[in-house]
């Protein structure tokens, strides 16, 4: 092939390009941020930096959810993190219960809970049995 078929590319001085996420120093998609801002709320205009700081705040949350979450997997002896043990994480931790306390997670389940009041009756039970068979001998 002659050099003329091959597409050079102009480096600038400071070396590669470098993606809006990797200059902001987040993993998630900051043009895909400012682009679901930008539709949200077509009439008014965005900075960049607002989109910046919305990734950064979800890609810390989504983080903070995923290590709860995977606590709860370790405790239950799993390997893998399932809809149980985000709901779990998510109803243990006090601010993140707050944030999403609307948000119904599909298959997640209930808590598990025992009512104090069945408790005592269970065992107040117990006692009318053995308070029964002392009359009875």
């Amino acid at each position: 092939m002659t050099s003329s078929t091959t597409t050079t590319r102009t480096v600038r001085k400071g070396g590669e390009r470098k993606s809006k996420s990797v200059r902001a120093g987040v993993l998630f998609s900051v043009p895909r941020f400012h682009r679901y801002i930008k539709k949200s709320t077509p009439k008014s205009r965005v900075t960049m930096a607002a989109a910046v700081y919305t990734a950064a705040v979800i890609e810390y949350l989504t983080a903070e959810v995923l290590e709860l979450s995977g606590n709860a997997a370790k405790d239950h002896k799993k390997q893998r993190i399932n809809a149980r043990h985000i709901f779990l994480a998510v109803s243990i931790d006090e601010e993140l219960k707050k944030l999403l306390h609307g948000v119904t997670i599909p298959q997640g389940g209930v808590l598990p809970h025992i009512n104090a009041f069945l408790l005592k009756s269970k065992s107040s039970s117990g006692d009318h049995s053995q308070t029964a068979q002392n009359v009875s001998s």
